[in-house]
């Protein structure tokens, strides 16, 4: 589990192909990885990845090819956001975040508003019942409030959120662009209200 509190940012340094998965190395000297065993979990721009080998400044995780096909943003030279998992005991300063991307969202307007941003993206039809105003989503693997919910086209939502300066400064939001794709995952709790609603539906 992670909380959607991006530690630090990092490079995807070096991808090898296999038959099997995709490696990724990825440097980041300010992840703290003397504090990472082989073994586990890190949330990398919102993907749950499991680490398999690791240097004092690079860590390296297998990637299959599904999960390359239902997310973005993990190529070569991409820079990522890092996130160790939780702890017992850790201070829950986002939202309970499971790294299991549920789809891709458009994003269609980045705005620079003088004292924050405004971000905009456009979430996929079968998301569009999770995204509620002032409710919580995960963008790349950052927790982020959703202050305005719209019907897109072909039933796909249109919502927006407000960037203050450091969630800009430190995380990989400051690259985003109109037309760029974003990996969103949905809030853990309406999962679970939707799977009773719907159990108790039938």
């Amino acid at each position: 589990m992670f909380t959607g509190i991006v530690e630090t940012t990092g490079i995807i340094e070096r991808a090898v192909v296999t038959p099997e998965n995709t490696r990724l190395t990825i440097a980041s000297p300010r992840l703290g990885l003397h504090q990472v065993s082989v073994g586990d979990s890190i949330a990398v721009s919102g993907c749950c990845l499991t680490v398999v080998d690791k240097t004092p400044e690079t860590f390296s995780v297998d990637v299959s090819s599904e999960t390359l096909s239902l997310t973005s943003g993990l190529a070569q030279g991409a820079e990522v956001n890092l996130e160790k998992s939780l702890r017992f005991g850790d201070r829950l300063g986002g939202h309970l975040v499971s790294g299991h991307i549920d789809g891709v969202g458009l994003v269609t307007a980045m705005d620079d508003l003088g004292a924050s941003w405004r971000l905009e993206i456009d979430a996929p039809q079968d998301l569009a019942k999770f995204v509620a105003r002032k409710g919580s989503i995960a963008v790349n693997g950052v927790s982020l409030t959703v202050n305005k919910v719209s019907d897109g086209a072909g039933g796909n939502a249109q919502f927006e959120i407000n960037i203050i300066p450091h969630t800009h400064q430190v995380t990989t939001i400051r690259l985003l662009r109109k037309g760029m794709k974003v990996n969103l995952e949905i809030d853990l709790l309406a999962r679970y209200v939707e799977r009773m609603l719907g159990k108790d539906s039938r």
